[in-house]
């Protein structure tokens, strides 16, 4: 069901502001140096004591990964540019179009076009949109505090609301469950559902004090959501999984539906299992068609076309595998859209005057 709003006023029109990592302007050396040393200086992705984090960036990574990265970008690079870029524009104007009384804008965390660049403009009220399902420091986290220290340092008075993450929104769920039978109609002996991983400390630092986090293998802490780990990302990851499970079981998939994290940056201890072991495993186990979709990423990136489309692809065809289906993020699927303008329609609410300068819903840092 589309949704077309009519809730704001020309006083007090929303700015919607659709927030997400960012990426390099060019896949070439030096632009993604200039990403890189942005992304990676930030603490609340590499959470090291500011000695460590610049020993580690300029030392260890800044030398040599952006060289090897700008080649990975290329070979996913498109004529429009950037995968992640290109599905945010074409995402923001399909919800520009559900949304005719409020202004959508993309603003990236980090790179072009920066989110000082979406707030240039905004009206007197704000609607942040972390397209993160589940929630992390590193991202939504990250994101949001950005945007609250720009709006915060404005002279106009605005208020602001956060869309909260999403995890399990029936309509984003509805979307990637379709998604996925869409991808493996000609059928699949398992599915795999690979999330971004963060480091354990990550998610220590996210539950309540005296939770056990991580203390196990089995990761049990994690097996349901409760109020000592509702903010945990691990616990939210795998809360999304069972809901896809249940859909794809409703919808006639039978194939078993497992979960992992990838895209390990480091030695510090990272939550798991790691994708490549899980693909792994399920190849030793005799699965010969296997389809992974990444329920932790809304549009397509190097994340998913390249770690996961070419690496891991290669990766389980070497250890016997005979099909590999990368199932497509949502990126601007109408289903997807339609849940997003839902979502903002709840957290706008009545129109309100602004009173202060950035008031409103605030998600925890």
């Amino acid at each position: 069901m589309s949704a077309t709003l009519s809730v704001v006023d020309e006083r007090t029109r929303a700015t919607v502001v659709l927030i997400n990592v960012g990426t390099p302007d060019a896949p070439t050396t030096s632009a993604v140096r200039r990403y890189l040393r942005e992304f990676l200086s930030d603490p609340r992705v590499i959470d090291l004591p500011a000695l460590g984090r610049w020993a580690l960036l300029n030392l260890v990574i800044l030398p040599f990964r952006p060289r090897k990265s700008a080649a990975l970008y290329r070979a996913i690079w498109t004529p429009q540019g950037s995968p992640l870029l290109v599905h945010g524009r074409a995402l923001a104007a399909a919800l520009q179009a559900r949304l005719p009384q409020a202004r959508v804008a993309l603003g990236m965390r980090y790179g072009s076009p920066a989110l000082a660049e979406a707030l240039a403009d905004a009206g007197d009220r704000v609607v942040l949109v972390p397209l993160f399902p589940q929630y992390a420091s590193a991202t939504a986290g990250s994101a949001l505090a950005e945007a609250r220290r720009l709006i915060d340092g404005g002279a106009r008075r605005r208020s602001v609301t956060e869309v909260p993450p999403f995890f399990d929104d029936d309509g984003f769920l509805a979307a990637a469950a379709s998604k996925i039978m869409e991808a493996t109609q000609a059928g699949v002996d398992a599915v795999l559902l690979s999330y971004h991983g963060v480091p354990v400390s990550q998610v220590q630092a996210t539950v309540a004090p005296g939770h056990v986090c991580g203390g196990d293998p089995a990761w049990r802490c994690c097996a349901a959501l409760s109020p000592d780990n509702a903010r945990c990302y691990r616990a939210q990851c795998l809360a999304t999984s069972r809901a896809l499970e249940a859909r794809l079981r409703a919808a006639g998939c039978t194939a078993p539906v497992s979960t992992s994290f990838q895209s390990r940056l480091g030695r510090a201890r990272w939550i798991g299992p790691a994708t490549v072991d899980a693909v792994d495993e399920l190849a030793r186990s005799g699965k010969k068609r296997l389809a992974v979709a990444c329920p932790s990423f809304v549009a397509d990136c190097l994340e998913t076309l390249e770690e996961i489309g070419v690496q891991l692809r290669a990766r389980f065809l070497a250890a016997g595998g005979e099909r590999f289906t990368l199932v497509p993020c949502l990126n601007d699927d109408a289903r997807f859209v339609d849940a997003l303008a839902r979502m903002v329609a709840r957290a706008l609410g009545p129109p309100a005057e602004a009173t202060g300068t950035a008031t409103g819903s605030r998600s925890p840092a």
